[in-house]
């Protein structure tokens, strides 16, 4: 990422959409702040009071956006430290009478606090979301560069802190890994008018023909404004529309029909995206002032079920998904770079897995677009609070609309997934507050989104679900044909006593067309490479058995009747969790080509499935 100061404001094309921190909301000019800051830790947490961020003169030195505890930060500290401090002299172009500039966070863990030239603007809370500052009011036109200072709290052992699979003891063990503290997503300036688009999202309503692109304007308009969107396809225009914008709230509604029509749907076999620039004129187009422009995408799909069965663009489809924890050696939650997210998806694909299941992390919006690019369903899920308590349920909501609001407007997303194994929700079984707590997730990600499925609490003890999941880590396809097989063998799973020893469905509710899936298995690990810090959920000795046992539970599931999908645990080896298909560094342990054929099996529950060789493809697409 670069580090260099303003002469590196660069355009960001439709050709290096991947490489903006926000590849569906983007502008043409941004300063990229990742890089070199100063760096600090406050273990006595003495720096507001001793106002360290109005000199920010810090001894130490990071690379941004790599937390602390990693490799590529060159800090690669694993120790408790609640308190983080970040500066770095920012030259920050002229601003004209008329135009802002803000300073954006892709996400710090977990609160954060920033000062410009010793003045503070903002404060935030939650570790996954983003968040944006205008810093306009703080700047000085008397120097070159403006001080921006930072300062990140992240409390190790808070368990009512949102945080996933971040360990709270200060070592990794079992299946949690080391923590990642401060700034771990991308930072970025930008320069905009004062009347500017402060927020964006599409909604696709296929039964209606429409496409929806609601937009959030920074003021109401006090003169004639028009918003005008121009959607092109593969670099060829296709529409242009403009309304009139009578608040700070626009909607622009297309046409599916005027976009292509039923053969131009979204879906892992054929990612057909649209490409949309959105500009705000100060006058009917196209004599008007341009105010602001900003360049999107979007595709035309629909999720949903109907009978047992997952319905994409009203068809039926069944899910291969794969459990993604998204952490790597060097980098940990951050990715190590832009390609190694492409990759990422690249070698799911590859695999013959059509979705990723992200596991405790709201993933970064550049591995969304690849996803949107490429073609790869993902379920959305948030990182769990290890206890339960009102404060931990006001972080959790607040940051989950958040983290709903962010990613609602990509194509790939198919299904949200606010809890998970009971994470955060321990009694849930014996608990009317917490079961409240789980339906109230489901109902509230339903009013933000009503587009897609919702799962209460994945795994086991769901309340209100879309999709009934279940995590089973039987060592035995024989265990799963037991188990799912029948309408009845499935009812006893479901009603009675589950895999994990835990009810599936606490309600006792009778299905209502709700599919079932089973979202993690497997799990299958080297008896050799296991440290003792992990038992692991089943093991084998060789490749040879890796691949047997990993083809007899695939073979199990997909001869199921009764089972909508599967997402198998997991893509890759994290720290002492040893596995993945793949190893830490993205090795393949079985020939990719072999997990292709077992994962591709065509699936009892939709006869009228046909797998074939562009489904199970390896070439990779081109953006």
């Amino acid at each position: 990422m670069s580090t260099d100061q303003p002469e590196s404001m660069r355009r960001a094309t439709t050709a290096t959409a991947a490489e903006h921190p926000r590849p569906q909301f983007r502008r043409d000019q941004w300063h990229d702040l990742c890089g070199t800051w100063r760096f600090a830790f406050d273990d006595d947490d003495l720096g507001v009071e001793q106002r360290w961020f109005d000199k920010g003169q810090f001894n130490a030195s990071i690379q941004v956006p790599y937390p602390p505890e990693s490799k590529l930060s060159e800090i690669n500290d694993t120790t408790f430290h609640p308190v983080v401090w970040y500066a770095r002299d920012v030259p920050v172009p002229p601003v004209t009478s008329g135009q802002r500039t803000l300073l954006h966070f892709g996400a710090v863990d977990y609160q954060a606090t920033v000062w410009v030239n010793g003045e503070r603007l903002a404060e935030h809370t939650g570790g996954h979301t983003p968040f944006s500052v205008d810093i306009t009011p703080a700047l000085r036109t008397d120097q070159g560069s403006q001080l921006v200072v930072v300062r990140a709290e992240d409390q190790p052992t808070d368990v009512h802190q949102p945080r996933g699979k971040q360990v709270t003891a200060e070592e990794p063990r079992g299946i949690f890994y080391d923590r990642t503290t401060g700034i771990w997503q991308p930072v970025w300036m930008e320069t905009v008018a004062e009347t500017h688009i402060r927020g964006m999202h599409w909604t696709t309503d296929l039964e209606a023909g429409q496409v929806h692109l609601d937009l959030e304007l920074s003021e109401a308009p006090a003169t004639t404004w028009s918003v005008c969107v121009r959607v092109s396809r593969d670099g060829a225009d296709v529409v242009t529309h403009a309304v009139q914008a009578a608040g700070a709230q626009v909607r622009v509604t297309l046409s599916t029909d005027a976009l292509g029509g039923a053969g131009v749907r979204w879906s892992p076999e054929s990612p057909t995206l649209f490409d949309a620039e959105i500009t705000i004129e100060g006058s009917d187009p196209p004599d008007g002032d341009r105010l602001d422009r900003v360049d999107s995408y979007f595709g035309l799909r629909s999720a949903g079920y109907r009978d047992g069965i997952f319905l994409l663009n009203g068809q039926p489809y069944y899910l291969r998904m794969v459990l993604e924890q998204g952490f790597w050696p060097e980098s940990h939650l951050a990715a190590p770079s832009a390609e190694a997210l492409r990759r990422e998806v690249e070698l799911i694909k590859e695999l013959g897995f059509n979705g990723a299941r992200i596991h405790q992390k709201i993933e970064d919006p550049r591995f969304l677009y690849w996803c949107d690019r490429l073609g790869l369903v993902v379920w959305g899920e948030f990182p769990a609070a290890f206890g339960f308590s009102p404060k931990a349920v006001t972080r959790t909501i607040d940051e989950w609309m958040e983290a709903v609001e962010r990613d609602r407007s990509h194509p790939c997303v198919v299904a949200w997934v606010p809890l998970n194994e009971s994470w955060g929700v321990p009694t849930i079984a014996t608990s009317r507050q917490q079961r409240d707590f789980a339906t109230s997730l489901y109902h509230v990600t339903k009013a933000l989104d009503p587009t897609r499925p919702v799962i209460s609490n994945d795994g086991w003890e769901h309340t209100v679900s879309d999709i009934w999941s279940v995590h089973d880590y039987t060592p035995s396809g024989e265990s799963i044909r037991r188990r799912y097989h029948t309408p009845q063998a499935l009812d006893r799973t479901l009603h009675g006593v589950g895999p994990g020893r835990r009810s599936v469905m606490l309600l006792g509710d009778e299905r209502a067309g709700q599919p079932v899936m089973i979202t993690e298995f497997g799990g299958l690990a080297f008896t050799h490479e296991l440290d003792g810090t992990w038992a692991g959920y089943s093991t084998v000795e060789t490749i040879d058995q890796l691949t047997e046992r990993f083809d007899e539970l695939v073979t199990a599931i997909v001869d199921s009747p009764e089972l909508a999908g599967f997402c198998y645990t997991q893509l890759t080896d994290t720290q002492q969790e040893k596995n993945g298909l793949l190893t830490e560094d993205r090795v393949a342990k079985i020939a990719p080509d072999v997990v292709r054929e077992i994962v591709c099996k065509p699936s009892r529950a939709v006869p009228s499935e046909e797998v074939d060789a562009y489904r199970c493809q390896t070439r990779r697409r081109q953006p």
